[in-house]
């Protein structure tokens, strides 16, 4: 008798039949009964052995540079990694020996400079380590010049005008402030390299560019601020972040299943089920055993991978689920959260199921975003965010505290822009994820302290348990900060910032350089006022602090940033509330910010023109392809659907009459009725949409022009074929419908 299917065609089976009713039951059935088949080739490596031993086991690091590379190399790679100096080819060649010497001992046979387009994605082009000898054999080579500069092909990736199309030469620098590491899969290992990447002019082609540049704007701002108030041992600072990553798992045939999931990422269409998340009762839930096998399995690939992951957990909606890092320096953190979003695809497959990254994939249920978790510290190990012990301690924290809130007021155009995309679009604001206006949440006691300073008088409920700030003029801080508040956009949390606004699908590179990039503006700003009063004395510290918050202070809500009131009191106090993309992005053309980014080296005037141009124009192709998925999957699946049910309907009817006139029909024609009429609505729209999105196209429209367009035409129209078609939803039978449905794609697991 023959055997059972292998595992790979359990997940591919139904998806050579038409998608029919029978496929999608078929489906469900199959993932309900089923056992879950183990999809992995074992290539974690973890078993048997202390998780501390194989922890970072694929990644160039510290430890492995310091094994692997004489004392000198050593040094003279430590000291570019932490100062920024310049590396000799000479040293270079050696590094790269050694890389690629401990690369092919875990299996590596190429290696590719792994950078991040102006696309939001990672990007890679492998070279293998063999080269021909010309007698027949081959060696391995790797070369400092190799390591450090590779050269892709730029002419498909966005550049916003920054170079023609035909102008295909760009070029790869490797960032060696974050290590390589090898990406193993069951079909070999490479060693990838994280780089920058820019044309050949030197412009700024990705995301990892203006990063690295805004972290040397802070730094230099962030020292000149602790040296003017003595501490001159300081010679560098660094951000650092921990990226919290949410996202949604749905079952691979079920994901297949939906034509929306698959070119979008969000469903286009679904009504709401009878139960949604009212209960609460997924929130920190416990796991089922099929995700929790998951999420070994991804703990286990990342771990090795040197990515430190520490916490997991259920999250609000049904299938939505969270993991978080510890804190690493930025760029770190940044490389390790898109490692991490390309590990989750991978290991998602490998058990069946396909993880969703949008930032809502279902309407009516919480959406999904990042926690960008920022602070600042210098070379001798304090955190700039950090009360401490001593008056001169505290002097630094409100001294930074006082340059952060000075930059998000200045600059909420700028945070807003940051985070702007048409996923975030559907999320900011919902009741679930911080609004469109940007704020930020100190708790009551510290807001206590910063209203006593403003006002001149002594906080209430200082005395025990505070910290002296070692200026007279200046109150004490309370011991016990700060509370939490996750309805704020950017909440203090004890030492650091969280930025909660940030979308799931993301990178974390945009809102982390333009937070550095405002607050070195601000240290800036506070250190030129000292000097312009005479210098750091009491008087003038506590001057600068008190008149910066005052003029400030608007930007500051410990409030339910989820209400109507905030919005109306928000709009009071003049506080920016741009809900959409095609707003936010206008920040990048203002003349303030264009001479902002110039003025700290992080984006020239021409490559800030070319983010606002790469937004604009993702988000109009975003919408286009939604729309066009709206169109296809309305006419070629829901009406059939609903066509058939009319038919259905129909010779019920005409056979029950034609038995016994008496006998009731009533419900069936209403049932006739209410899918004709909405079948109709549903092909007015379906009309009605594919007249705007053909308008808009056709208008000829710039970037700008043009996302705005696609905001204010066609996505009204989208959101009328979809209410038709979940009206329709409600009615058609269930054995006729053809797509799977909330309840299906968010409860079986």
């Amino acid at each position: 008798m023959a055997g059972p299917p292998s595992p790979p065609n359990r997940h591919t089976a139904n998806l050579l039949s038409p998608m029919t009713a029978t496929t999608r039951q078929e489906a469900v059935r199959s993932i309900a009964s089923d056992a879950f088949l183990d999809l992995r080739e074992d290539i974690s490596g973890l078993e048997g052995e202390a998780l501390s031993d194989s922890f970072g086991r694929y990644v160039f690091s510290d430890d492995v540079q310091r094994q692997t590379l004489p004392e000198g190399i050593y040094q003279a790679l430590r000291k570019t990694i932490e100062t920024g100096s310049k590396l000799d080819l000479e040293i270079a060649d050696e590094v790269a020996n050694a890389m690629k010497t401990w690369a092919v001992s875990h299996g590596a046979t190429h290696y590719t400079h792994w950078f991040q387009p102006m696309t939001g994605l990672t990007a890679e082009k492998h070279d293998s380590f063999l080269k021909p000898t010309g007698s027949g054999g081959a060696v391995l080579e790797f070369s400092g010049k190799q390591l450090s500069q590779g050269e892709p092909d730029a002419s498909s990736f966005p550049s916003g005008g920054l170079r023609a199309t035909f102008e295909a030469r760009g070029y790869t620098a490797w960032d060696p402030t974050s290590p390589a590491f090898v990406r193993k899969s069951a079909s070999g290992s490479t060693l990838c390299i994280p780089t920058a990447f820019c044309s050949w002019t030197g412009e700024a082609l990705d995301k990892k560019t203006p990063l690295l540049r805004s972290c040397e704007a802070i730094s230099r701002a962030a020292v000149r601020l602790l040296q003017t108030i003595g501490e001159s041992s300081v010679t560098r600072v660094s951000p650092t972040t921990g990226v919290e990553q949410e996202y949604f798992l749905v079952d691979r045939q079920f994901f297949h299943l939906r034509p929306d999931l698959m070119a979008t990422g969000r469903t286009l269409f679904g009504a709401m089920p009878y139960k949604g998340q009212e209960f609460d009762d997924h929130y920190f839930g416990s796991i089922s055993g099929r995700v929790l096998d998951f999420m070994r399995d991804l703990e286990k690939e990342l771990w090795l991978l040197g990515v430190p992951l520490m916490t997991r957990h259920n999250e609000v909606a049904p299938s939505q689920f969270e993991l978080a890092p510890q804190y690493s320096g930025i760029s770190v953190s940044i490389d390790q959260n898109m490692l991490t979003m390309s590990v989750l695809h991978d290991v998602a497959e490998r058990h069946g199921l396909a993880v969703l990254m949008h930032e809502k994939p279902y309407l009516n249920f919480n959406g999904s975003g990042k926690h960008m978790n920022w602070s600042i510290g210098d070379d001798l190990g304090h955190n700039l965010l950090e009360p401490g012990n001593t008056p001169h301690e505290n002097l630094k924290f409100m001294m930074t505290l006082t340059s952060i809130v000075r930059a998000v007021d200045m600059h909420q155009d700028l945070l807003r822009a940051s985070i702007a995309s048409a996923g975030n679009d559907h999320r900011l604001g919902a009741n679930e994820a911080p609004p469109a206006i940007i704020s930020i949440f100190l708790g009551s006691q510290l807001t206590e302290v910063i209203n006593a300073m403003i006002e001149g008088r002594d906080p209430a409920n200082s005395g025990k348990g505070s910290l002296r700030l070692g200026v007279d003029a200046l109150p004490e801080l309370p011991q016990d900060i700060t509370d939490r508040n996750r309805t704020s956009p950017f909440a203090f949390t004890g030492n650091k910032f969280e930025f909660r606004a940030v979308g799931s699908g993301q990178s974390v590179a945009y809102p982390a350089a333009f937070v550095n990039t405002i607050v070195a503006e601000s240290m800036e700003f506070i250190c030129d006022e000292l000097d312009a009063r005479g210098g750091a004395n009491a008087e003038n510290i506590n001057a600068v602090v008190r008149e910066t918050l005052a003029k400030h202070q608007r930007v500051l809500f410990d409030g339910d940033n989820y209400s109507a009131e905030w919005v109306t009191e928000a709009e009071k106090r003049g506080l920016l509330n741009r809900r959409t993309t095609p707003e936010a992005l206008a920040a990048l053309s203002d003349e303030k910010n264009t001479a902002l980014f110039e003025r700290f080296g992080v984006l020239t005037s021409h490559e800030l023109e070319s983010r606002a141009n790469v937004s604009n124009e993702i988000y109009a192709s975003k919408i286009r392809v939604e729309a066009l998925a709206t169109i296809d999957m309305a006419q070629t699946m829901i009406l059939p659907a609903a066509s058939a049910f009319q038919s259905q309907l129909s010779e019920t009817i005409r056979g029950v009459r034609g038995v016994d006139e008496s006998i009731p029909t009533e419900a069936q024609v209403e049932a006739l009725h209410c899918t004709a009429s909405g079948a109709a609505a549903l092909q007015a729209a379906v009309n009605a949409l594919s007249e705007a999105l053909a308008k808009v196209q056709g208008a000829g429209h710039g970037d700008a022009d043009h996302a705005m367009a696609m905001l204010n035409e066609v996505i009204p129209q989208m959101e009328k074929v979809r209410a038709a078609a979940d009206g329709l939803e409600k009615v058609v039978d269930d054995d006729l419908w053809p797509l799977p449905k909330y309840r299906e794609l968010m409860f079986i697991r």
